[in-house]
């Protein structure tokens, strides 16, 4: 008998609203006496890392400073993190930028007390025996979510691989999520963090394990987008317009790390770990043709979408809804410019030599299991195949 007992977990303290980065020594005071700042080269070049440091020293939290995370962490981000922190006794972590530093700084966190590397808890074979460093999580993209959830990944270098784990004890101690901190969002990156974002509230909305709060986290993030995510990418400086998506991606984050991810996730990350494509980019390649596939066996939750956002949703059947949800759908990704992955670059020699390892590290990382239709390792194949040149058009 299935239990209908469920869980939510999110982090002790949330803090939205324009300025509310201000916050950031206030909670580092009551958590720790000295932050490891873990950050990237843009939020360097543009202030922002100085910015969090000059609040931490306002509240007498003196720190040291990481920058070197890319577009995707690596197990040696994680490792040039670590260092540094254990150099200078750090016990507080503050994340600063998109999903890839935080999940980075998630890594470090667990792994101060813990040790080893990162893949040895992969898939629970291990368990994180010790509390982490509190965490501070202050998202500069509306996209990942990753402030508001349990779930890091990070690349594996030595076997090509993005290792994803879900523990409790990767929630971020505190969630800082400040709108304005995406105002500097490039098009590009807005478009791709908006769809990352649509991704998760979807595959949380049809997941094999959504529940009742995480379809009202995800219905609620998927109107936002649905009326944001256009206005943000053509006019980034519209508040209104960035609030809301950062509302959006704070929810549809909660609500995936709750109901889990699907088969966009799962198929994405083999491609960020061996083309180099920034995750919110592999999901939006992804998302169309990936619905299209479990079209028939998520009609109508898929429906239920359409009902909620599409006008004149209520005079049309679940079939109708579904389609009209996904040619919406398809018609956003054309409007924000999402490239197929022959677009995007990717050897088409290369991508067909890789295809049984993508297919099989996306089928390991457990998350196609969560789809309403379950792939067989061919049928993954064959979707990356109509992936490859998808026409959005």
């Amino acid at each position: 008998m299935m239990s209908n007992i469920h869980q939510i977990l999110m982090p002790q303290h949330i803090m939205y609203g324009q300025h509310s980065f201000l916050e950031v020594g206030r909670q580092a005071g009551a958590l720790g006496s000295k932050a490891m700042v873990i950050s990237d080269p843009v939020m360097e070049q543009i202030g922002n890392v100085e910015r969090c440091g000059h609040y931490l020293e306002q509240a007498g939290i003196p720190h040291a400073i990481y920058t070197g995370v890319d577009t995707e962490p690596t197990d040696l981000h994680v490792q040039e993190a670590l260092e540094i922190c254990r150099g200078e006794k750090c016990d507080l972590i503050v994340a600063l930028g998109g999903g890839s530093a935080i999940d980075a700084a998630k890594a470090v966190a667990v792994l101060m007390n813990n040790g080893g590397h990162i893949r040895e808890y992969v898939g629970n074979k291990k368990r994180f025996q010790q509390r982490p460093l509190p965490l501070i999580a202050i998202p500069t993209t509306a996209g990942t979510g990753s402030e508001m959830t349990k779930v890091t990944v990070i690349i594996d270098t030595a076997n090509e691989v993005k290792l994803m784990l879900s523990q409790p004890e990767l929630l971020p101690a505190a969630a800082i999520v400040d709108p304005l901190l995406t105002v500097s969002c490039p098009p590009s990156v807005t478009a791709a963090t908006g769809v990352d974002a649509l991704c998760h509230a979807v595959e949380a909305y049809i997941s094999r394990r959504a529940q009742p709060v995480t379809d009202m986290m995800a219905f609620r993030a998927i109107e936002l987008i649905a009326g944001n995510l256009l206005q943000a990418y053509r006019q980034g400086d519209d508040v209104e317009a960035r609030s809301n998506m950062a509302l959006a991606a704070m929810l549809a984050g909660a609500a995936f790390s709750n109901a889990s991810v699907t088969l966009v996730h799962g198929m994405s990350r083999p491609i960020g770990a061996l083309f180099h494509v920034p995750h919110g980019v592999s999901n939006a390649m992804l998302l169309p043709p990936v619905l299209e596939f479990t079209r028939e066996s998520a009609a109508e939750r898929l429906a239920a979408i359409g009902r909620h956002i599409l006008p004149g949703g209520a005079r049309l059947s679940d079939s109708e809804l579904a389609d009209s949800l996904l040619v919406q759908i398809k018609r956003l990704c054309r409007d924000l410019n999402i490239p197929n992955m022959r677009a995007w670059g990717i050897d088409e020699t290369a991508f067909q030599r890789s295809l049984a390892k993508m297919a099989q590290d996306a089928l390991d990382s457990g998350s196609p299991g969560n789809n309403p239709r379950v792939p067989t390792h061919e049928e993954i194949v064959e979707l990356y195949q109509v992936c490859y040149a998808y026409d959005f058009s």
